[in-house]
């Protein structure tokens, strides 16, 4: 009787403990997730080429057969052309933001006007050598 009852709450340990590993396991792949949908959604952002007004804006989607909610919050930075952007991610009908992911975003140039700067540039009498 007492070797049963000792077994009973040995099981009773495991039990909890593969529950709580369970739950931690959950946990960690919803915010991995909720990670690549707000970078998901800050390089959508980057990718229309045009700087975001400041405001909020929300959705939903579904990714990984999970509904998922999101919030972008584009605000002034101090700095002329450019917008911070935070993206939260939550799941649908929660309040419990799971991740909250930070970027920046400048006004859009014309593709590769940053390289021009690594040009040698030409002598006022003819190429450089």
């Amino acid at each position: 009787m007492v070797a049963l009852t000792i077994v009973a709450f040995a099981l009773t340990a495991v039990a909890s403990s593969m529950s709580q590993m369970i739950d931690a396991a959950n946990a960690m792949r919803d915010r991995t997730y909720a990670s690549w949908i707000a970078q998901n959604k800050l390089a959508e952002m980057r990718l229309e080429g045009t700087m975001p007004e400041v405001r909020t804006t929300s959705g939903e989607l579904e990714y990984a057969r999970t509904n998922w909610a999101w919030s972008a919050v584009v605000s002034e930075t101090g700095i002329e052309n450019f917008r911070r952007i935070d993206v939260s991610i939550t799941h649908v009908d929660s309040d419990y933001v799971i991740r909250t992911v930070t970027g920046f975003i400048g006004e859009p140039v014309r593709p590769g006007l940053a390289n021009e700067a690594w040009r040698p540039t030409q002598a006022p009498g003819g190429p450089t050598s």
